[in-house]
């Protein structure tokens, strides 16, 4: 600034100095809402299934996620900052979506979070393809999320060909080679579909029968792989359909394992089967939900207590443990220095190794959190046990 004698000239060039520094905190004050952070909130969206196909997963997913944010929120926030979620209904529509999350990014949030299922996060992608915005811990599981084509894309969980190694290691030990798949039409199986095969066959599985679960001819999809003379059967869809698949197949006699993927609904499917579910093992990609030796396990056990949700599942600790980790992230972007995508994105790529709640997630030069993948058996109670 230029220093004059003329007292009406200094209060002039002060004047126009307090102008630019009004224009320029402005202009930081925007850039800082596009990033959805303000004084007081830090802002993430979430387009998930709260009602219609794929929301007994997403709901339970994204009640544990609140109630993580909740309880942060009733600290203090972070740097006194609360973390709201705003959550939009896509009805599991890819193309809601895709129209859900073009007006979250119109409203300016600092990440996207949490999204349920692949076909969805396949059509939101492109409109964050390009840009500085980040999907974290979306609950889906298709493996090319997991490489160079979707480098906004972070996930907690790994991809549907480690389920699928885990079951055809699993069936390995039985001495049953010989695998039927049962699959489901929509968009989440089809994908789950494309791993089973690609990796369960490069394991060393024989693929004796393929049959799709179409409306109304359950039994005869039953029949069809029955007539190959399996000894395993992988039922890729949803807890309801699958429930119908496995009366079907035990009816008929089949006595050999029965699996299905993450996305089957572990609790859901035991619930409906009841004691005819013995024998199915299903993957889950978190600790069981009812493991009281993970401190991350009771956290979530109080809370839902407290928020009167009943007894949690594998879903919502999914949701709660991802909530606790982008968390972590924000904690971690350096005291004073102001919230935004690129600060985020850095402080998930440090997270390397990190205990949450006796949870491992390692973000360290890959964009997966964990590996984790473990099988659990549905008994003659109807209980799911390790």
């Amino acid at each position: 600034m230029t220093i004059v004698k003329n007292g009406g000239r200094v209060r002039k060039v002060l004047v126009q100095v307090s102008m630019v520094t009004a224009l320029l905190a402005a202009v930081a004050t925007g850039a800082s809402a596009q990033d959805g952070v303000s004084k007081t909130t830090i802002a993430i969206g979430q387009s998930v299934a709260l009602t219609g196909a794929g929301s007994t997963l997403a709901v339970p997913f994204h009640q544990g996620a609140k109630m993580y944010f909740d309880r942060v929120n009733a600290a203090g926030g972070i740097n006194g900052r609360k973390i709201e979620l705003i959550t939009l209904d896509d009805q599991g529509r890819p193309a809601t979506t895709a129209a859900n999350t073009r007006k979250l990014l119109e409203q300016g949030v600092l990440s996207l979070f949490g999204y349920y299922g692949s076909p969805q996060v396949t059509a939101a992608y492109p409109l964050i393809k390009d840009g500085d915005v980040l999907l974290f811990a979306p609950m889906s599981a298709a493996d090319e999320f997991r490489g160079a084509m979707y480098a906004n894309v972070y996930s907690m969980r790994p991809g549907y060909s480690e389920e699928a190694a885990a079951i055809t290691r699993h069936a390995e030990t039985l001495g049953a080679r010989k695998l039927a798949i049962l699959h489901a039409g929509d968009g989440e199986s089809l994908s789950a579909l494309e791993s089973a095969e690609r990796t369960m066959t490069s394991l060393g599985a024989n693929l004796v029968a393929k049959s799709p679960m179409s409306s109304g001819s359950l039994a005869n999809s039953v029949d069809q792989a029955l007539a190959k003379r399996p000894e395993s059967v992988l039922v890729i869809s949803d807890a309801s359909s699958a429930a119908s698949v496995v009366r079907d197949l035990r009816a008929k006699g089949f006595r050999g394992p029965i699996y299905g993927f993450s996305n089957t609904g572990e609790s859901l499917l035991a619930e409906q089967l009841g004691p005819a579910g013995a024998g199915v093992v299903v993957v889950r990609v978190v600790p069981k939900s009812d493991n009281p030796k993970m401190a991350v396990v009771r956290e979530l056990q109080a809370d839902a207590a407290a928020a009167n949700l009943g007894k949690p599942n594998v879903y919502m600790l999914e949701g709660y443990i991802a909530a606790r980790v982008y968390t972590e992230a924000l904690r971690r972007i350096a005291t004073g220095k102001e919230p935004n995508r690129a600060r985020l994105k850095k402080a998930i790529d440090a997270l390397d190794d990190i205990s949450v709640g006796g949870f491992r997630v390692h973000f360290a030069e890959e964009r997966v959190a964990s590996k984790l993948v473990e099988l659990s058996l549905i008994d003659s109670q109807g209980r799911v046990r390790e």
